[in-house]
């Protein structure tokens, strides 16, 4: 049976009941994972109220700002984990943005200062996360992060996320190679297309699901819930074997030709 009790967990990038990464803060909590949670600060505080009122349920022991822009807020995060908890277990990485304008029209003209941020924010702040949480996963860790088959196919209006991505999966690798000697795991999950908010900036998504629907395997597309179980078990020593890896999770749609 799948068991986290005693496990400290960070879960980043809730923004609201749809997020992937509520899904799989429900299911590591149910898995009995001390949780923590993260979000992205606002002048208006809007952010911090809107997950700290859907995260409730969960009793998070840790409720922190973090923008991962901001080099000093990542390592206040991890030394508030490193004094309230001293270690951590599981790091969850469900971070991406790239503006409106990235995500359309001709890639080539995409502007650099859109290019540069939608790797910032999408990619290297696995490599920040990662390095912080390191000295903490003194017990051997799991580090998992979320992708999509875009960074490995053209998709239509995906664009510069792709392209971060393809960086994050990366990331993955070289990660799992230098961090593996410590027994800490590092894995990315790509998860068939979800109506989520940071989904709902890609033109046609609601195309793309219902393409899903007709071409996938199971012929159906997935729900939070079931990514994270999938982010549970490889949290869990059942993966035990299993780093450096991309996990699909999309009802069996990467195997499909046409």
């Amino acid at each position: 049976m799948l068991n986290l009790t005693g496990k400290n967990a960070l879960v980043t990038g809730i923004a609201n009941n749809r997020s992937i990464a509520w899904g799989i803060a429900q299911q590591l909590h149910q898995a009995g994972a001390n949780l923590g949670i993260t979000y992205l600060p606002d002048e208006k505080g809007r952010m911090e109220k809107k997950v700290a009122e859907l995260v409730e349920p969960l009793q998070p022991s840790l409720f922190l700002p973090c923008n991962v822009q901001n080099e000093e807020q990542v390592q206040s995060t991890f030394d508030t984990i490193r004094d309230k908890w001293g270690t951590v277990d599981i790091l969850i990485h469900c971070l991406a943005f790239a503006s409106k304008e990235s995500l359309s029209g001709d890639f080539s003209s995409v502007a650099r200062q859109d290019f540069l941020q939608a790797i910032d924010i999408s990619a290297y702040s696995l490599v920040s996360l990662s390095k912080a949480a390191k000295p903490l996963m003194t017990d051997g860790g799991s580090i998992v992060a979320m992708t999509y088959l875009g960074g490995v196919r053209v998709i239509p209006n995906y664009n510069t996320m792709g392209i971060a991505k393809a960086a994050l999966e990366m990331n993955v690798r070289y990660l799992a190679a230098e961090l593996g000697p410590q027994n800490i795991r590092v894995n990315a999950i790509s998860a068939g297309p979800i109506r989520t908010l940071a989904s709902s900036a890609v033109g046609g998504i609601l195309d793309m699901i219902h393409h899903v629907e007709n071409v996938a395997p199971l012929r159906r597309t997935v729900t939070q819930l079931e990514v994270g179980n999938t982010a549970a078990f490889l949290c869990s020593d059942l993966s035990s074997g299993i780093t450096g890896q991309v996990i699909y999770v999309d009802a069996g749609y990467e195997i499909m030709g046409m």
